[in-house]
């Protein structure tokens, strides 16, 4: 147990993972800072230890209001935890959405990690980035979420180098499945860039889409509670030697090690494995065959 003059900021908790993080920060003593987008997210949110800051990570002018707020303070760690899903083959997603998905889910991070980096240099505070089993395995059709992860796990990395000198730990964190809002929001994009796809591209990748959708709220349902989840978020932020990885669920710990010692070609066929049979009934066979 803390004291409540530590401040711990999470993005991106209006709902699943980032508000059970805040809720279990809070439980463990320290002030948290939780940002949301909404008013209405805020006030469901707020509680004792917890203060809800409206904060959209693309905002520059709210980021620089959050790192006034801190300024002067105790800040012993920031979970960079906000994020969109975006699923559909890259022939397929508009620029436009590619590029609004690295705002949110790289770009947006980097923004408020380096508005508090002075306060986290000051506290030797720790820096959590809540990244992806997507962020070391890529499944077709998440080739835009995934690029958005790997790319937070080669930033986290060289900022673990940049910071470990002046006292500052970054730490990685790798959800599988979580029973969050944010796979539903993510399946409802995933149907509208599907109907928006021309003919073409419909007879392409029309079947993977429909087991793409299947996949992930299978994936979702059996996956680990949010209040799980938070619970090794937190152990992230604050326990007093951490790893640089931590995984979240089984899934996500069997995947990321075989990513690392199978060859690209046989993870590929695990993938498909896994994915054929929510394939709809009559094309599986032809998935079978291409494989």
């Amino acid at each position: 147990m803390t004291t409540s003059h530590e401040i711990v900021v999470v993005t991106g908790a209006s709902t699943g993972m980032g508000a059970a993080t805040a809720r279990e920060l809070a439980r463990q003593g320290y002030h948290v800072l939780a940002g949301v987008r909404r008013e209405r997210d805020g006030d469901a949110l707020r509680a004792a230890g917890v203060e809800p800051v409206i904060l959209d990570i693309t905002d520059a002018d709210q980021i620089a209001a959050l790192a006034a707020r801190v300024d002067g303070a105790t800040v012993r760690a920031l979970v960079n935890n906000a994020g969109i899903a975006v699923n559909a083959p890259v022939e397929a997603l508009p620029l436009a959405d590619w590029r609004r998905l690295f705002e949110v889910n790289l770009f947006g991070h980097v923004a408020v990690t380096q508005a508090l980096l002075p306060a986290l240099l000051r506290s030797r505070g720790r820096i959590v980035n809540i990244s992806s089993l997507g962020g070391r395995v890529a499944m077709p059709a998440y080739g835009a979420y995934a690029g958005s992860k790997f790319a937070l796990e080669a930033v986290s990395d060289a900022l673990r180098q940049e910071l470990a000198p002046h006292g500052v730990q970054v730490v990685v964190v790798e959800p599988g499945g979580v029973q969050t809002a944010m796979n539903g929001r993510g399946a409802a994009a995933a149907a509208g860039l599907a109907a928006a796809m021309t003919d073409p591209q419909r007879r392409r990748y029309g079947s993977l889409m429909q087991a793409v959708v299947a996949h992930a709220d299978a994936f979702t349902k059996a996956g680990r509670s949010a209040d799980a989840a938070a619970r090794v978020i937190a152990k992230a932020a604050t326990t007093p030697r951490p790893r640089s990885r931590y995984t979240i669920g089984r899934d996500a710990a069997v995947l990321t090690r075989l990513a690392r010692v199978l060859p690209g070609r046989l993870l590929d066929r695990l993938v498909a494995a896994d994915l054929r049979r929510h394939f709809p009934k009559e094309t599986r066979g032809a998935v079978a065959a291409r494989a």
